[in-house]
């Protein structure tokens, strides 16, 4: 035989090698084996989704459900309804030693359902819900993981509208807690029992942006209730959200303080000017109660007082009182025009008393009297010293009495409305820092 031949029988002897290993070795369906293991425990007559799984061990005790979430956005929080809404990954875990299977030598992981109802679920419900749904774009958003040892793990995607009552007693510069709650609607603690994850039960998204609130910290903990037909398991998380006080003092604060500032230019103004004084002051008092219902229309009928409500309180009285402050100038400036044309005629009988001739008669007073004036007059007039000169400045007797008002006004209001501000914003600020 040629070398050309033997070339030729190695050839054919190695493709029969080739051959016989891969009829040795067939390549394993995996997909043909999911389909038939999910037939095997989930087959008809086989396993009922009606009947809970057993304790643990295989016991007659409860059985224990693992919960986590994923927070992946809060949408808003609602003052007025006192409700939040939000979006999370719900994930649910418990063993089911019905569903064991084979696991081919540990290269089958898991086996993924679509079909909740395919397998026994959990009762839970949200207490506090208010609305809710599924999210189905493109599919679903639901599956439902097997494992080989008979552990079932439960995710859907959902958004909620849960209720969340508050207390705005130091609105806007409270906190408030938000909580989610999740219980047992059927089953009581004897069959099924509700437990956190160990580890990291919560998990939050990232850079979590919210409109006018900051979550500070979530807790963790255990709610279980007790009503006539038994006590049935609970959990919830409480989400704690600090209010953004830096959009208030913008849309609020600086607008009060302002207007309280301009209702003080008419203590400036002249006191004939009635007309400029009393639109300056209606204006501003208009613009403050507007301002006052624009904020109570944001925020839910309360029975309580709300520190917003003292602010707006306080401007407003302060705005009413410049104005009242006006109405009491116009009535002393009358009242001093009355004296003033008093006062001129007392002094024209005076004069005319003056001009007849000094004779002095013994025994006459009026006579010694208007000498005892002339005498005064004739004495030069004493030098006043500084501090004289400057109080002299400051209203005495001898102005007129509208005139003082205004004086007494521009110095007053200022102060008093300084010493709210200190008063305010230290008790308010304290008991925000106590309650915190």
């Amino acid at each position: 035989m040629t070398p050309g031949h033997y070339m030729l029988w190695a050839v054919i002897y190695f493709a029969c090698l080739c051959s016989a290993s891969l009829a040795n070795n067939p390549r394993v369906n995996f997909r043909e084996k999911e389909k038939k293991i999910l037939d095997q425990i989930l087959g008809q007559g086989k396993y009922d989704a009606r009947i809970r799984p057993s304790g643990i061990n295989g016991t007659d005790g409860a059985c224990t459900v693992n919960v986590n979430m994923f927070l992946r956005s809060i949408s808003k929080i609602d003052d007025y309804k006192m409700e939040y809404s939000v979006q999370l990954t719900f994930r649910e875990q418990w063993l089911d030693e019905r569903l064991k299977f084979d696991d081919i030598g540990g290269r089958l992981k898991y086996l993924t359902l679509t079909e909740a109802n395919r397998v026994w679920m959990p009762d839970l419900f949200f207490s506090n819900e208010k609305e809710g749904h599924f999210h189905n774009i493109i599919m679903p958003n639901v599956y439902i993981r097997i494992f080989p040892y008979g552990s079932v793990l439960y995710s859907i995607r959902i958004s909620l509208t849960l209720a969340c009552p508050m207390n705005l007693k130091l609105y806007p510069l409270d906190r408030q807690i938000c909580s989610l709650r999740m219980a047992s609607y059927g089953w009581t603690t004897a069959d099924l029992v509700f437990l956190w994850k160990e580890g990291d039960p919560v998990q939050v998204v990232k850079n979590l942006h919210l409109p006018r609130f900051t979550l500070e910290k979530f807790l963790t903990d255990y709610c279980n209730s007790k009503t006539n037909t038994g006590e049935y398991s609970c959990l919830k998380v409480d989400l704690l959200f600090k209010r953004e006080f830096s959009y208030y003092l913008i849309q609020i604060y600086t607008p009060c303080c302002m207007l309280v500032i301009v209702s003080w230019v008419s203590f400036w103004l002249d006191q004939g000017a009635v007309p400029a004084r009393v639109s300056l002051g209606v204006t501003t008092l208009l613009t403050m109660a507007t301002q006052t219902s624009g904020i109570n229309a944001s925020l839910p009928p309360v029975s309580y007082t709300k520190a917003i409500d003292v602010w707006t309180g306080v401007c407003l009285t302060f705005v009413f009182g410049a104005l009242l402050e006006f109405a009491l100038v116009n009535y002393a400036s009358r009242s001093d025009r009355a004296a003033d044309i008093h006062r001129e005629t007392m002094k024209k009988k005076r004069r005319e008393l003056e001009q007849k001739p000094l004779v002095r008669h013994p025994g006459d007073p009026l006579a010694l009297e208007k000498l005892r004036q002339c005498e005064v007059h004739m004495q030069p007039p004493k030098r006043q010293s500084c501090c004289k000169s400057w109080l002299s400045r400051l209203p005495t007797r001898q102005c007129s009495r509208s005139k003082r008002i205004d004086v007494i006004s521009r110095i007053t209001f200022p102060l008093v409305f300084a010493l709210f501000n200190l008063v305010y914003w230290s008790t308010y600020l304290f008991r925000e820092e106590e309650d915190q």
